[in-house]
């Protein structure tokens, strides 16, 4: 690979990047060495190689926002372009492989290939299980791809015992404890199909097979199963080296709920005067999320401006990048902090007349949320918003199952808490998302952290679990949706608000459904 040691090297890797780049109109971006079922696409006018004092920097829009990496070397195999990238000062370090979407079926057949090996891996495993000889391999194969020609990411293998079958299923992918819930989501509809489709044949266990960094995750999931599900399945951690099996206990839900959790700090009230003056610009499309040290300012839900407290002294960068893209804001820089407003408020915004530019579809979700934020009475009349939702970060589970920020928290006029999770676009996991949501919400409120933070002022709270409310137009609740859901326990009340596809324009309730009222999925 060629190394960028000095600046002649650096300008030399700018002009030729850019020109191989620019060459080809379309490549798929993804991680060597880290098996991954949908690679980032990377358009024309979707990607930046530009040089600075700090080096040759690749930034290019994902599904998550701006991607920005520092190059530290580079190689142009003929078929794919191999970056070797850096992040955060060199505390984050990866792989970049680019290839041309024309190349794209040559990589998907190896894809393939690695992720069946390590499906076959998982069969002979699962059917080395003890009793030893009591188990038989009827088939293994991979779970569909999100998309037609892409391999899947679980194993969906069967296991003969005696008379009946086991289903067996696991992730073949590097998955972080973040996707707990996609992987319990996609265990359980497998295992809904097969239920509804077996013949003389009965399908009598499900087994979910997971690494130690999903271990956790998965297990707190299961939790909020009902118990005609949970009777039929069984939980296993995989060793690192993947030649042992051990079965996990599956805890009961109020196990978790009368755990101790973590108690959240509590932001500050006040806005500082460097946030004051920014909002006041906008006022109606700009709100401000508080932390403990500072702000983070967004225009209708995108960040473009964070203030942080540093010895006593405001500071404020913006930019709607990260890292090095973002700019300190002081008396020069000014003009380029207007200008970034300008391109927000011409280009995010309901009536913009280009819809594929990059700040009108980032973060689409979180434009929602600072809608219904600014009024949730278009969700539903009876509803007080928090003004620190954003704020109260869901306090991590034992031994890392991670941390997260509900989309919004209310009350209703009655007292009742009120988890509100919004979708734009498909994501077979909501149900089970929200019912975690849901469980650590519940967990505080028992501990009295929810009152203590005062997030509602001075209004009452009754001593009820919180209801759940599922935001999303209506055509972009997945197909599954209900399937999932009627695997929930009935002790969590969800409801389902379907909405307008133009929400931007205006949010409106088009239907209200009570979940729970119409399960007829694996139960």
């Amino acid at each position: 690979m060629k190394r960028l040691t000095n600046q002649t090297e650096r300008e030399a890797a700018q002009r030729e990047i850019a020109a191989l780049l620019a060459a080809r109109g379309e490549w798929v971006c993804s991680e060597a060495g880290r098996l991954r079922s949908a690679p980032t696409t990377v358009r024309a006018v979707e990607w930046e190689v530009r040089l600075s004092a700090g080096g040759v920097h690749f930034s290019f829009w994902s599904d998550v926002g701006l991607r920005v990496w520092r190059v530290a070397a580079w190689e142009w195999t003929g078929e794919r372009l191999v970056i070797e990238a850096t992040r955060r000062a060199g505390a984050e370090r990866a792989m970049l492989e680019l290839v041309p979407r024309s190349s794209i079926q040559a990589g998907l057949a190896v894809l393939r290939a690695a992720r069946g090996e390590a499906c076959e891996r998982l069969a002979r495993l699962a059917c080395d299980a003890p009793p030893p000889g009591a188990l038989k391999i009827v088939r293994a194969r991979l779970s569909a791809g999100a998309r037609r020609s892409e391999p899947g990411r679980y194993a969906r293998i069967s296991l003969r015992r005696g008379r009946g079958l086991i289903a067996v299923t696991g992730p073949v992918v590097d998955l972080g404890k973040q996707e707990a819930d996609a992987v319990v989501s996609s265990a359980l509809l497998w295992w809904s199909r097969l239920q509804q489709r077996a013949g003389k044949e009965r399908v009598t266990e499900l087994w979910l097979l997971v690494p130690h960094e999903l271990r956790e995750g998965v297990r707190q999931r299961l939790a909020l199963l009902r118990e005609e599900v949970l009777r039929d399945l069984r939980l296993y951690e995989i060793d690192e080296e993947w030649r042992t099996l051990t079965l996990v206990p599956l805890p009961k839900l109020n196990e978790l709920l009368t755990a101790q959790p973590r108690s959240p700090a509590a932001p500050r009230d006040e806005l500082s005067e460097a946030a004051r003056r920014i909002v006041a610009l906008a006022p109606a499309e700009i709100d401000a999320v508080r932390a403990r040290h500072g702000e983070t300012l967004r225009y209708h839900g995108l960040p473009f401006a964070r203030v942080r407290r540093v010895a006593e002294q405001e500071h404020v960068w913006f930019g709607t990048g990260k890292g090095t893209e973002r700019r300190l804001l002081d008396k020069r820089s000014w003009p380029q902090l207007a200008k970034l407003l300008d391109e927000l408020i011409a280009h995010r915004r309901a009536d913009t007349p280009d819809a594929r530019h990059a700040l009108y579809r980032a973060l689409p979700e979180a434009w929602l949320e600072s809608l219904l934020r600014r009024d949730i009475t278009r969700l539903d009349p009876g509803l007080v918003v928090s003004p620190l939702h954003a704020q109260f970060r869901l306090a991590r589970a034992a031994r890392g199952a991670g941390s997260r920020p509900v989309d919004l928290l209310a009350l209703r006029r009655d007292g009742r808490l009120v988890v509100i999770e919004l979708k734009v676009s498909e994501d077979v996991a909501l149900a089970l998302q929200a019912a975690d949501y849901w469980r650590r919400i519940e967990a505080h409120r028992r501990h009295g952290h929810i009152a203590r933070a005062r997030l509602f002022g001075d209004a009452g709270m009754t001593d009820e679990p919180p209801l759940v409310y599922l935001a999303a137009p209506g055509l972009r609740f997945h197909r599954a949706f209900q399937t999932l859901a009627s695997c929930i326990t009935p002790e969590i009340e969800m409801y389902r608000f379907d909405i307008n596809e133009d929400w931007r324009t205006g949010v409106r309730v088009l239907r209200r459904t009570r979940v729970s009222e119409d399960v007829d999925g694996l139960v």
